[in-house]
C-alpha cells in the first residue's frame, strides 16, 4: 500500500496538452505518494489532449487558485501550453509559487509560460528543442533531459516525462521513496 506524504503538486491540464507529459508526471508523483491535484484551466468539462485522449480534471483552477502547493506543473502540448501562457490566473499563481520559492516546473513547450509570466527568468532551464530560440534570450539554455536551477525544474519532452517525474518526486519526497517508485515501474 503506497504510503500519502503530506507533500503537494498542483498540475495544470488545459485543452492541447501532450497527454504522455501529463499522465506520466501525475502518475509517477502519485506512486511517490505526492498527493496531486489536477485543474483544470477553464473548468471541471473533460479535457482533450494533443492526441485526442480525454481527461477529466479533479477541479477547476479557479477552485484552488488560493491554495498553496509544493509544486505547480505545467505539461507541455503546443496547445495547453498557449493556453498556459495566456492565462493571467496561471501567472498570478506562478508568481506566487516562485516568490515564495516553492517549485515551479514545465516540461515540453510549457517553459514557454514561464517565458510569458517572466518566471524564472536568468535561470538555466530546457525545454522541446524547438523553443530553443524563443527561450535562449531570457534563461541560461540547456540540451539536458531535466534541469533543476533552484526551484525552477524544466523538462524536454514526452520521451523525458518520467526523467521528469521522478526528479520532481526526488525533491519533494526524497531519493529513497523516489528510486524505491522508479524500482517497482522497472526502470
Amino acid at each position: 500500500m503506497r504510503r500519502m506524504s503530506s507533500k503537494t503538486a498542483l498540475v495544470l491540464l488545459a485543452n492541447g496538452a501532450e497527454e504522455m507529459e501529463f499522465v506520466i508526471a501525475v502518475d509517477v508523483m502519485r506512486r511517490c505518494g505526492i498527493q496531486v491535484t489536477v485543474a483544470g484551466l477553464e473548468n471541471t468539462d473533460i479535457v482533450k489532449c494533443s492526441r485526442d485522449v480525454l481527461i477529466k480534471p479533479d477541479c477547476s483552477l479557479r477552485d484552488v487558485a488560493d491554495k498553496t502547493f509544493d509544486a505547480v506543473v505545467l505539461p507541455g502540448g503546443l496547445g495547453g501550453a498557449k493556453a498556459l501562457a495566456d492565462s493571467k490566473v496561471v501567472g498570478e499563481i506562478l508568481e506566487k509559487q516562485e516568490k515564495a520559492g516553492r517549485i515551479c516546473a514545465a516540461i515540453c513547450a510549457a517553459p514557454t509560460a514561464f517565458l510569458s509570466h517572466s518566471i524564472g527568468l536568468g535561470k538555466k532551464i530546457t525545454s522541446y528543442p524547438a523553443f530553443k530560440d524563443q527561450l535562449a534570450s531570457k534563461f541560461s539554455y540547456l540540451d539536458d533531459k531535466v534541469v533543476v536551477d533552484g526551484n525552477i525544474v524544466t523538462s524536454r519532452g514526452p520521451g523525458t516525462a518520467f526523467d521528469f517525474g521522478l526528479k520532481l518526486s526526488e525533491i519533494l519526497v526524497g531519493d529513497e521513496i523516489t528510486k524505491d517508485a522508479a524500482g517497482k515501474m522497472l526502470l
